[in-house]
C-alpha cells in the first residue's frame, strides 16, 4: 500500500501533460520542491482545475510514488485571484515563481524560501509599495535566505539611507520587509547594487525578467 503525504506550500509551476492531466512543481515547507501530477486537472469542473494553477497556496495531500506525487485532494487558502486582472502585477509575480524555483530543491529545508515568495506576492496584490520596490526587496532577501548576499557595498558615496535600508533587509524578518517605501534617489541606487549583485551571484538568464522588463 502507497503511502499519502500532507505539505503546506505553493504551486510554482504548471505544465500541461497529455490531454486533461498537468505536471506541477510545488514549494512546500516540508519536503522543499516536489513534482506532482494532477490526473484529469484540465477537464472542466475538475476540482483540481483551479488548485494547480501558479500561485495557489494550501495544504496538498499527495500520493507518493516512486519518481514523483499524485495529488489525491487540495485543499486552497489563497488562490492570489487579483494577479489575474493585474498585467503588471502578475509578471512581477511569475518572476518571483521562477527564481524560487532556480533556487529550491528536492528534499531541502525551504520554509525560508515558500515564506518569502508568499509574502511576496502578497505585497504585490496589497499595493502598499511600489511594484518594483518589491522586487528589489525580494532579490536582496531571496539571496539573504540561500546565504549568498555580498551585504553591504564598501563604495564611496554610498547613502547612508540605502545602506540602512539594506541592512534593514538583511536583519529584518520575512514578515516585516514590506513595510517601508523609498525615495526615489534611494530606490534607484538600491536598484544599481542590486542589479550588479544579480550579476555576481546568480548569473542566470530569467524569462519572465525579460517580459517583466518589456513591460514596464
Amino acid at each position: 500500500m502507497r503511502d499519502f503525504v500532507q505539505v503546506t506550500g505553493m504551486v510554482i509551476k504548471a505544465v500541461p501533460v497529455g490531454e486533461y492531466d498537468r505536471a506541477v512543481t510545488i514549494l512546500t515547507s516540508q519536503r522543499g520542491k516536489i513534482s506532482a501530477f494532477a490526473r484529469n486537472s484540465r477537464k472542466m469542473n475538475n476540482r483540481f482545475m483551479a488548485a494547480t494553477n501558479p500561485f495557489c497556496f494550501g495544504t496538498f495531500k499527495l500520493l507518493e510514488g516512486r519518481t514523483a506525487y499524485t495529488i489525491a485532494d487540495a485543499e486552497i487558502s489563497q488562490y492570489f485571484e487579483e494577479l489575474r486582472t493585474d498585467l503588471e502585477g502578475a509578471y512581477y509575480g511569475m518572476y518571483f515563481l521562477e527564481v524560487a524555483d532556480y533556487y529550491t530543491r528536492e528534499n531541502n529545508d525551504d520554509a525560508e524560501m515558500l515564506k518569502l515568495l508568499y509574502q511576496s506576492v502578497r505585497a504585490l496584490i496589497h499595493k502598499k509599495i511600489p511594484n518594483e520596490l518589491v522586487r528589489l526587496v525580494f532579490e536582496c532577501k531571496a539571496m539573504v535566505v540561500n546565504g549568498e548576499f555580498p551585504g553591504i557595498p564598501k563604495k564611496e558615496g554610498l547613502l547612508d539611507t540605502t545602506a540602512y535600508t539594506i541592512q534593514y533587509i538583511m536583519d529584518s524578518s520575512i514578515e516585516k520587509l514590506y513595510t517601508f517605501t523609498l525615495r526615489e534617489d534611494v530606490q534607484k541606487e538600491l536598484a544599481e547594487i542590486v542589479k550588479d549583485y544579480k550579476k555576481q551571484v546568480w548569473n542566470h538568464d530569467f524569462h519572465s525578467l525579460a517580459f517583466l522588463e518589456n513591460l514596464c
